[in-house]
């Protein structure tokens, strides 16, 4: 602790040059922070699916509509507990940017179908009887401060039978979802309601979710429904929740790769920065490092102050940009991106890299400065 003093004030030494490194590599963090913690999200993302839950869809592609009859002849296979219609209608609440997601099902099916979605009986019983009512998701309500009563207007591509795209649904109830607060943003309207008010394709549905009674079972239950539908114009593929989150997911490209690139060229550039940080510093304190080897410091001290001092600077400023990050994550569950909070690993992967960076910057001055004649370091040489 005694070397705290010298080592701070070498670090401090020319204050705007430490200062505007810090704020890069802050910023570099904050980038990495939010990056990882995105992609660690989606990674996992699914990974609490329930494991007796099927998604049926079409064959040719998952926005390919399906009949809706199909869903009496998957209830009639042995080993289907339950099965709901989805309907999905997308729109944007008075303005363009604010998506929303309509399902239109059977309410008393979906709610039993997600148990941990959490609607007091009474609202579900509401909707029930209400025909243009709608249940929304707490996150929705906290958004746009919808409340029980409220009508909302939603504008979609979905054409109407009397030519508008204009829908409106009566908030009859919420529902809360505290394991996956990300689950509470759409919005669960009655697809009887949603399907004989449209101009197209009535009758049809996106797909159908299948809750099942042994998840041991679910592959050959899951060749049993597409077996239903075999050589028909309407073909299904049928796999587990989890498998099919993942899947779409996968349609928006390796986002891992994509993020690991972006962070290795801004590292690989801040490596750079602070390396041309450090060696400036040991060149300009040359004779101040001669004059501590001069009066008994040994090579490896004089290694370890520059080493301590590069590692100093990394861990405060991967330390601010990391916190930065964390308290701007949440950000991504209200942009509908990610979850509320970052992953405890990336501070972990973070610190590493920030020990890692300062060793990589602060080993060749901390060697130069190991290596110094105190003669002709004294004397300007």
């Amino acid at each position: 602790m005694k070397f705290v003093p010298l080592i701070w004030a070498g670090l401090w030494r020319k204050r705007t040059r430490t200062v505007f490194t810090l704020l890069s590599i802050v910023i570099a963090f904050v980038l990495f922070g939010i990056l990882q913690g995105v992609a660690a999200w989606l990674s996992g993302f699914g990974s609490a699916s329930g494991t007796h839950r099927l998604y049926v869809v079409s064959r040719i592609s998952q926005i390919q509509p399906l009949p809706s009859s199909y869903l009496q002849r998957i209830a009639r296979i042995p080993g289907v507990h339950q099965v709901a219609e989805i309907a999905a209608l997308v729109g944007s609440y008075q303005q363009p940017s604010n998506a929303v997601v309509v399902l239109a099902t059977d309410p008393r099916r979906m709610f039993e179908l997600y148990p941990e979605w959490q609607v007091p009986q009474n609202q579900l019983q509401q909707l029930v009887r209400s025909r243009t009512g709608a249940i929304i998701g707490a996150r929705l309500a906290r958004l746009y401060g919808w409340k029980v009563g409220d009508v909302i207007p939603i504008h979609s591509s979905v054409l109407k039978n009397d030519g508008t795209s204009d829908w409106t649904f009566e908030v009859v109830g919420v529902y809360d979802s505290p394991e996956q607060p990300s689950e509470t943003d759409r919005i669960i309207a009655n697809y009887e309601y949603v399907d004989e008010a449209r101009h197209f394709e009535r009758g049809t549905v996106q797909a159908f979710i299948v809750d099942i009674d042994d998840p041991a079972l679910a592959a050959p239950i899951s060749a049993a429904i597409d077996a239903q539908f075999a050589n028909s114009a309407d073909e299904t593929v049928t796999q587990d929740e989890k498998e099919f989150i993942q899947g779409q997911i996968r349609q928006l490209g390796d986002v891992s790769t994509l993020v690991n690139a972006i962070v290795g060229a801004v590292f690989f550039t801040l490596l750079f920065l602070t390396g041309n940080t450090m060696t400036q510093s040991v060149r300009e304190r040359i004779p101040e490092l001669a004059v501590l080897k001069a009066v008994g410091f040994a090579d490896w001290r004089v290694t370890m102050l520059v080493l301590v001092e590069s590692t100093l600077l990394c861990v405060i400023a991967a330390l601010l940009g990391l916190l930065a990050a964390a308290a701007l994550f949440p950000a991504t569950a209200a942009l509908g991106i990610a979850g509320t909070s970052l992953p405890p690993k990336v501070f972990v992967i973070g610190l590493l890299i920030a020990i890692a960076l300062a060793l990589a910057s602060g080993l060749p001055p901390a060697r130069r400065a190991s290596r110094l004649q105190i003669v002709d370091a004294l004397a300007g040489r």
